[in-house]
């Protein structure tokens, strides 16, 4: 491997205009988003108000509730966060049965809210196909009586309508091309569901959990393959697409099935994931150091901006499961496990959740992941590679870096301070961080087009020492 093999890269970047470049640096154009789920099933949970100003310290703007809470609307307003907000299973009724009765719930909860509360969706119940109460006949009715009073009220072109399925919903989903949804709600309500998805410009929400296929499948299925780390990967019989990891297994999945009856043209939103902290001695896999893999390797795959396999162009949006453990969740020991915080507000793990590392002295984990996690009592921040990224983006970065970017390089030279390790990581790493400390740490200035984030902690790469500013 020549990590510094300057490639065409170079004749080509100076045709790419400004605009394009700082694009590149930043990943605004290119990268997905990630948002959280702020479920309120427990009785120790901080104060709304609090929650937004930890949200805010963890550089999030997107949140999804599960209800239309007054209290919590009215701590969101003027925040400058995106809320998605919900309209409960045991409304559905009600809501497909009156256009009177959606007329007043969005009266209620979403005109007087809006826009202060920046409302952006409304999920029309949650799950519907497998609620026990069988409301799955009110759905497609309540979504259109919920958008009609939208419209009633001038609010449906800022606000989509969707509904979150969970992956129960399909017939098959391995391998991920014969994906389809089940016979038996095809016609009553998948296909009317997606047509009204296309014809009001929305995307369909999906509950999409790797841990759930992996405890039940541990062994079938590499839990380096559910966690996103380095493995062999899987090649797709149908399609020969290759997948390095089951999340974007299960997303093809549902796009699979979506093409099956001609609605490949309607997007998705990933509206839950997540991976337990804890669980029963039979739920396999979950653990703090697990979650930790999950969702932090989620989250990097999120902001590169790269697609699936079978979607390569389309960056997806990903909403993390969940804000809290909350502990008066029924069910087995997993449910009440899926929170990255503590009530308290102290992480359960650390990781990072958006592309620069949130300010200091916030949030921080009450018990590091594993070994000890120090931070600069000076707020020093380094610049390093996502070790995640594909080698052809890393590359490509690392050109840009010690060419245009002008980082100094030299260190990683053959026979320098810092070329070992040789490996692109590594080099990229030091380029990177070169460049931002360059910058002055500048806002964007690490990113890379998603190969490259902020850390607290001093980056080790053998023996080398990263320059902090110059």
């Amino acid at each position: 491997m020549a990590p510094l093999t300057f490639s065409f890269f170079f004749i080509l970047i100076s045709y790419i205009s400004s605009s394009s470049v700082v694009n590149f640096l930043t990943g605004f154009a290119e990268a997905g988003s990630i948002g959280i789920n702020y479920g309120r099933i427990a009785n120790d949970l901080p104060t709304p108000a609090k929650v937004v100003e930890l949200l805010k310290s963890q550089g999030l703007n997107r949140v999804k509730l599960y209800d239309t809470d007054a209290t919590v609307l009215t701590a969101f307003a003027n925040s400058g966060m995106k809320v998605v907000v919900a309209m409960p299973n045991e409304l559905l009724a009600n809501a497909a049965a009156e256009q009177s009765f959606t007329d007043a719930w969005v009266q209620a909860n979403i005109s007087s809210y809006y826009p202060a509360t920046q409302i952006e969706a409304i999920a029309v119940g949650n799950e519907v196909f497998v609620d026990p109460n069988n409301t799955t006949k009110f759905l497609v009715p309540a979504m259109k009586n919920v958008h009609a009073s939208l419209v009633k009220y001038s609010l449906d072109k800022n606000i989509k309508i969707s509904s979150p399925i969970a992956l129960s919903a399909l017939q098959n989903s391995f391998p991920a091309s014969s994906g389809s949804f089940k016979t038996e709600l095809l016609e009553p309500v998948i296909k009317p569901m997606l047509d009204f998805l296309r014809q009001t410009g929305s995307y369909l929400m999906v509950n999409a959990y790797p841990f759930f296929a992996y405890a039940a499948n541990s062994d079938k299925i590499s839990l380096d393959y559910a966690l996103f780390k380095e493995n062999p990967g899987v090649v797709d019989s149908g399609n020969g697409l290759k997948y390095t990891n089951l999340f974007d297994a299960q997303i093809d999945a549902v796009f699979a099935a979506m093409s099956a009856v001609k609605y490949d043209d309607v997007k998705i939103a990933v509206s839950e994931t997540g991976w337990p902290s804890a669980g029963d001695s039979n739920e396999i896999g979950a653990s703090p150091d697990n979650a930790a893999s999950y969702n932090g390797n989620l989250v990097k795959r999120v902001l590169s901006g790269s697609g699936t396999p079978l979607k390569p162009n389309e960056s997806l949006d990903v909403f993390l499961f969940a804000l809290f453990n909350e502990n008066q969740k029924t069910g087995p020991t997993s449910e009440r496990n899926y929170g990255l915080f503590y009530p308290s507000q102290k992480k359960v793990y650390d990781i990072q959740l958006t592309a620069e590392a949130p300010p200091s002295g916030v949030g921080k984990s009450q018990v590091p992941v594993s070994g000890d996690v120090t931070t600069s009592s000076k707020g020093q921040t380094w610049c390093v590679a996502n070790g995640g990224s594909s080698e052809k983006k890393l590359q490509n970065a690392l050109n840009y870096a010690c060419g245009e970017g002008g980082a100094d390089c030299t260190p990683i030279q053959p026979g320098a301070t810092c070329y070992d390790p040789n490996t692109l990581e590594a080099h990229a790493s030091y380029a990177f961080n070169s460049y931002y400390q360059k910058m002055a740490r500048a806002s964007g200035t690490c990113y890379f087009g998603g190969t490259a984030y902020v850390v607290t902690q001093p980056p080790k790469y053998g023996n080398c020492e990263f320059p902090t500013g110059y």
